[in-house]
């Protein structure tokens, strides 16, 4: 049996013209799951992450931390889905900004409302957004990739970093879950939290979800976010 370790990326940068990037919050959460790591002995025999800024800098957050030199297997079909592209394609016009901090939280309610809605849609081909694949094609690209680790890593540690859509999606491909349960793993997923699949040559089995366990000491209460 081998163990599949899929980390979702640090804090990225919400609400700014490049969320493709981690904030200074997000490159310290990442720092902190490799020392912890690093603390316990842990390595890696493979690394596959996605091809998106924020999944390149985590794994470097990771390395830095844990002082890991491997070069890791950049694999597109774990990137994330398009949330603005989702959202356009139900709601096609800008979506209001906060104009000071007390509309901020509903703002950020709203936003969410609408990409739950447009990934059900999209999930179920009644909508198709701009410049994104066919829901099917989306989860072929995190398929494929587990398919690779059972084929390629039969009883060794692999990481894979990635985002909330694919991480959700892979588990929600193991467990057979319906689209609607998919979504609502996907909007809870933490920064930097840590699922951890066992898998054999043949199928993948869930050992836990969205797990923080480098951020449990108490003077890390604040550095749990989720976007």
């Amino acid at each position: 049996m081998g163990t599949l370790y899929l980390v979702r990326h640090g804090q990225a940068s919400f609400g700014a013209d490049d969320y493709d990037q981690l904030s200074d919050m997000g490159r310290r959460q990442s720092v902190q799951l490799g020392r912890y790591w690093a603390e316990r002995g842990m390595a890696f025999d493979a690394i596959i992450t996605g091809t998106l800024r924020r999944h390149e800098q985590t794994w470097a957050g990771i390395a830095e931390g844990a002082g890991f030199g491997h070069k890791p297997l950049a694999w597109p079909g774990l990137n994330e889905y398009d949330s603005e592209a989702v959202i356009r394609a139900i709601h096609p016009h800008p979506l209001q900004k906060p104009r000071n901090a007390q509309e901020a939280p509903e703002l950020y309610r709203h936003h969410f409302r609408l990409l739950r809605d447009g990934l059900t849609q999209w999930m179920a081909g009644t909508v198709s957004p701009q410049g994104m694949p066919a829901y099917t094609e989306f989860v072929h690209g995190v398929t494929s990739a587990l398919d690779h680790v059972r084929a390629n890593h039969h009883g060794h540690n692999v990481l894979l970093v990635s985002s909330g859509g694919p991480i959700s999606t892979a588990v929600g491909h193991v467990l057979g879950l319906s689209p609607e349960a998919t979504i609502e793993l996907n909007l809870r997923i933490r920064n930097s939290a840590v699922t951890e699949f066992q898998f054999n040559p043949k199928r993948h089995t869930l050992l836990s979800y969205n797990t923080l366990p480098h951020l449990e000491r108490v003077d890390f209460k604040d550095w749990v976010t989720y976007a």
